[in-house]
C-alpha cells in the first residue's frame, strides 16, 4: 500500500468538487461525441455523393480531438499545471494499460494509428476477417461495420496488427464491382464478351466515363467470365451486381449460350 501511495504522491489533494468536475467533463465529452456523429452524419447524407465521404472523414479526427482535450482537462484537475507531474501521471497510466489492460491498450493504440494513417474512414467499404461492409463509426477501441444484410459487426482495432484490411473504396464514393458468369465451354466467346460489355455499359448504376472490362478464364467445368465496372455510388454496388446478373443472363440465353453446371457433391 505504501508503494502505491508513493507512486501517487504527485496527485493534488482532490476534493469531492474536483471529482464532480471530472465526471461532468466525461459526460460532456460523451455528449459532444454523440452530437458530432449525429450532426456530421446528417450533413453528409444531405450533400452530393461526391462530398459525403469527405465530410464523414472528419468524424474520427474530431472525436480524437475531443478525447485528447478531455484527458488533458482531467489531468490538469488531478495533477495541476506542473509539467513533471503531468508526465509522471501519463507514464503511470501507460504502464497500467500496458500490463493490466494489455488488450484494451493495444486496441487504443491501433485505433490511434488507424485515425492518423487514415487506414479506413466512415463510408468506406472494407473487409476484415471475412466480414465485408460499410464503416459506420470508428471508436477508440473498435470499428463498427454494417454488412449488406444490415448486421452491425464490431471489430477491435487490434486486428490491425495481425490481419489484412481490404478497403474497396479508400475514401472514394465509387468502387469496382465484379459480376461473375459461369458458362458451358461450347459457345462463341467473342460475342459473349462483347454482349456482356454492352450490358454493363447500359446499366443505370455505372459511373459515367469509366471503362468496362470483361475477363475470361477456362475452368474444368466451363468458362468463367468476370464483368468489372465501377458503380456510381458505393452503396448501390449490390443493386448494380444484381442488375448485371439479371440482364446478363437474359441476354446470354437469347444468344443460345448454356450455363455451366457443376456436378452435385455426393452426400454421405
Amino acid at each position: 500500500m505504501s508503494d502505491v501511495i508513493q507512486a501517487l504522491k504527485f496527485l493534488r489533494d482532490v476534493v469531492w468538487q474536483d471529482l464532480l468536475l471530472v465526471l461532468a467533463i466525461i459526460i460532456v465529452s460523451r455528449v459532444l461525441v454523440m452530437l458530432l456523429r449525429l450532426v456530421i452524419g446528417r450533413i453528409a447524407e444531405r450533400t452530393p455523393a461526391g462530398t459525403r465521404l469527405a465530410i464523414l472523414r472528419w468524424v474520427p479526427v474530431a472525436r480524437l480531438a475531443i478525447e485528447m482535450a478531455t484527458v488533458a482537462l482531467i489531468i490538469h484537475i488531478l495533477v495541476g499545471p506542473t509539467f513533471r507531474d503531468t508526465v509522471a501521471l501519463i507514464a503511470m497510466l501507460g504502464f497500467f494499460l500496458a500490463f493490466a489492460l494489455k488488450d484494451y491498450g493495444s486496441c487504443l493504440v491501433a485505433g490511434l494509428v488507424t485515425i492518423l494513417e487514415n487506414t479506413y474512414q466512415p463510408g468506406d467499404w472494407i473487409e476484415i476477417d471475412g466480414t465485408y461492409g460499410e464503416v459506420k463509426a470508428i471508436g477508440m477501441r473498435a470499428v463498427h461495420i454494417v454488412t449488406a444484410d444490415d448486421t452491425e459487426v464490431v471489430i477491435p482495432h487490434s486486428r490491425l496488427w495481425s490481419t489484412s484490411v481490404h478497403n474497396a473504396s479508400s475514401g472514394q464514393h465509387s468502387l469496382l464491382c465484379v459480376t461473375p458468369f459461369h458458362l458451358h465451354p461450347d459457345h462463341d466467346a467473342v460475342l459473349v464478351r462483347q454482349r456482356l460489355v454492352e450490358i454493363a455499359q447500359s446499366s443505370s448504376y455505372i459511373k459515367p466515363e469509366t471503362e468496362v472490362t470483361v475477363t475470361a478464364l477456362e475452368k474444368p467445368w466451363g468458362t468463367l467470365y468476370r464483368v468489372k465496372a465501377y458503380v456510381q455510388e458505393s452503396r448501390e454496388q449490390f443493386q448494380m451486381i444484381t442488375d448485371l446478373t439479371v440482364r446478363g443472363k437474359q441476354a446470354l440465353r437469347a444468344m443460345g449460350a448454356r450455363f455451366a453446371q457443376v456436378p452435385y457433391a455426393e452426400i454421405k
